[in-house]
C-alpha cells in the first residue's frame, strides 16, 4: 500500500476539481507541523537483511519494503500485511538493493502468511505478514536466504522512548534505501516514531533495535498498523508485536495453511 498523507490526497482532489470548475482554486493544504526536532531520513548504502519487494519484475518500480527475519528454516521475510494481496507467489525480494544492483541476489516469494484477525477484519493490531521465499542454487550449492544475508531476530513491541532505526525503500527503481535513528512514542496503544521522509514504499520496513549489552539486533516493528502506517509523512506507526507474531513465524516454518490475503481497504486517514 502506498502511503499518502490525508492532506496531500485532499490537495490533489481539490486541484483536480478546481481545474474543471467545480471548486475555485485556493491555498494548498498541508500536513500539520511536525514536532520540533523531528529528524529526517537520509540515503545510505543499505544493509544485507532489508530490501524492496517487486511485484512485476525488477524492470518495474518496487513497492513495499521487507526484511529477513530469523527462522528455523532460514527462509522467511517480514513485511506489513496491508502490502500483501493474494498469495504473493512470484513476487521478488532484493536484499541490500542499491541503485539497481542486487548484491545478495533476487529471491522469489512462494507463500504468504497473515494473522487471521487481519484476514477477517484488517485489524490494525495485526498488520504484519510473513513471506516464505524459495532457496536459490548457485553453482553446486543451494542456499536459503538467511544463510546469505543474515537475519534480524523477531522482538516484541518497543517501549516508549526506546531507540530504533528504520531502514526503508520508498517506491521507485534504481534508488537507494533510507534510514533514520529516532525514538518510539505511543498513540492509542500503537507504537510510532517521528521522522521525515517515509512515504510510499516504506510500509513493511523494519524497526531495528540493538539489545543492550549484546551485538544482537531485533526487529520490534514494521511500518504499518494504525492508519496502515500513518496519515502524515513524518509520523509512522507499527502494530504492537506480541506472541501472535511469533505464532505466525511458527506457522510459516511448519508450512501450515498459507493464506490468500484480501487486498487492504481504506487506511482511515
Amino acid at each position: 500500500m502506498v502511503r499518502f498523507s490525508r492532506a496531500r490526497v485532499l490537495t490533489v482532489l481539490a486541484t483536480a476539481l478546481a481545474a474543471v470548475g467545480v471548486l475555485s482554486a485556493g491555498p494548498a493544504l498541508a500536513d500539520p507541523p511536525a514536532p520540533p526536532g523531528t529528524p529526517t531520513a537520509t540515503a545510505f548504502d543499505g544493509t544485507s537483511t532489508v530490501g524492496p519487494l517487486f511485484r512485476n519484475g525488477l524492470a518495474q518500480n518496487h513497492g513495499c519494503t521487507a526484511s529477513v527475519v530469523a527462522s528455523p528454516r532460514h527462509d522467511l521475510l517480514l513485511t506489513a500485511a496491508h502490502c500483501v494481496s493474494g498469495t504473493a507467489a512470484g513476487w521478488q525480494f532484493a536484499p541490500g538493493y542499491r541503485a539497481g544492483q542486487t548484491p545478495y541476489g533476487v529471491w522469489t516469494v512462494t507463500h504468504a502468511y497473515v494473522d487471521p484477525r487481519w484476514s477477517s477484519s484488517q485489524d490494525p493490531r495485526y498488520d504484519y505478514a510473513v513471506l516464505q521465499v524459495a532457496d536459490r542454487s548457485t553453482g553446486h550449492r543451494t542456499n536459503a536466504i538467511q544463510d546469505v544475508t543474515g537475519a534480524e531476530v523477531l522482538g516484541t513491541a518497543p517501549r516508549a522512548g526506546q531507540a530504533v532505526t528504520d531502514v526503508a525503500y520508498n517506491a521507485g527503481i534504481d534508488d537507494l534505501p533510507i534510514h533514520c535513528a529516532t525514538t518510539v512514542t505511543y498513540t492509542d496503544g500503537s507504537p510510532g516514531f517521528n521522522c521525515h521522509g517515509y512515504v510510499g514504499g516504506s510500509s513493511g520496513s523494519p524497526w531495528l533495535s540493538t539489545v543492550p549489552g549484546t551485538h544482537r539486533t531485533e526487529v520490534v516493528g514494521v511500518i504499518g498498523g494504525l492508519h496502515q502506517g500513518g496519515c502524515y509523512e513524518y509520523t509512522s506507526y507499527s502494530s504492537p508485536f506480541t506472541v501472535q507474531a511469533e505464532t505466525l513465524i511458527l506457522r510459516a516454518t511448519l508450512g501450515l495453511h498459507p493464506d490468500v490475503v484480501p487486498a487492504a481497504g481504506s487506511d482511515g486517514c
